[in-house]
């Protein structure tokens, strides 16, 4: 008994420091079909875990039991032996098969998330350019022509396609109970999936630490009937005013914003790093027309929010 205290104490404390979590684990609790798969796919592999974890634990403590030194048994030495083929075989074959198990669930559920969810495939996807910036996220509507900044809303049961890239260093785009993260880069876009099954406000941020503003790259999706999302859209092209150039890069230039609507956006003239624009060369048509030719590393200077300004090269 003496030798089971310890480890019943361990028990007892994990349970009380559970029991006082009072919020939720969001990434076990979907909203989407896509956070759906990923939850089942983690609880799945707990599952396993704990099941090895069970074994092992009550074969410890068989082994502890039945083979203790006692008074009754001392001076006793057990009889010698080579060993058993079918005892190696067993515990080298079981966690090959138990890898290979998880393997094949792993891979199946990313190529599932990877694309448009299971019964969505007819739909036409809503696009949503997500960019980054220090230290905020920009969110443009191209079908819609509006543009909102620390907050994005979304038609329920519609597919959305997120498309990302970043002003700035790599972030991560997150909304744990639509989907898992996926990173934003200066150069490219990224695309994600998601769909939102049911109405409500979904924390999103930033889970790629990119500098000391990280903590404020908080952002709300807001997850809206369709009519409720027409009406919103409709609502903005009336009363925001249009994004212009100079405001985007006051934007850009100041390091903490609060919530903003515009009804235009900055694809307009700061188009995103995709296609003809992709790469190094998504200054826009009239600064690569100027600085057409070779790379001139004299030239690339670093913008006044620290980034290096992609319009002085190609």
């Amino acid at each position: 008994m003496k030798k089971r205290g310890p480890l019943l104490l361990l028990f007892i404390s994990l349970i009380m420091l559970l029991s006082g979590c009072s919020s939720k684990l969001l990434v076990l609790d979907p909203k989407g079909p896509v956070a759906k798969t990923q939850s089942n796919t983690i609880i799945f592999s707990m599952i396993i875990m704990a099941v090895v974890l069970l074994v092992v634990y009550v074969l410890y403590i068989y082994m502890l039991t039945k083979y203790r030194a006692t008074k009754a048994n001392e001076g006793y030495e057990p009889p010698h032996i080579e060993g058993s083929k079918w005892l190696e075989l067993i515990w080298t074959i079981i966690p090959i098969i138990i890898v290979v198990i998880l393997s094949v669930v792993t891979v199946r559920s990313t190529n599932a998330v990877e694309n448009v969810p299971v019964g969505y495939e007819d739909q036409k996807p809503l696009v949503i350019y997500a960019s980054s910036s220090d230290w905020k996220w920009h969110f443009s509507y191209p079908e819609e022509g509006i543009e909102t900044v620390n907050y994005v809303n979304i038609p329920t049961n519609r597919p959305i396609e997120f498309r990302l890239y970043a002003f700035g260093p790599i972030t991560s785009f997150w909304v744990p109970q639509l989907g898992g993260q996926k990173y934003a880069m200066s150069d490219m876009v990224n695309k994600l999936n998601l769909v939102a099954e049911h109405e409500g406000s979904f924390y999103g941020r930033n889970s790629n630490f990119s500098g000391k503003g990280f903590a404020h790259m908080e952002f709300e999706v807001l997850a809206q009937s369709p009519a409720d999302y027409t009406k919103w859209v409709e609502d903005v092209k009336k009363t925001a005013s249009k994004l212009t150039p100079e405001e985007f890069d006051k934007l850009l230039a100041t390091p903490v914003v609060g919530r903003k609507t515009y009804s235009s956006t900055h694809l307009e003239f700061r188009p995103a790093p995709e296609g003809a624009n992709g790469g190094h060369h998504h200054g826009g048509d009239a600064d690569a027309k100027d600085n057409a030719g070779s790379m001139d590393h004299s030239n690339m200077d670093m913008d006044d929010t620290g980034s290096m300004d992609h319009s002085q090269h190609e």
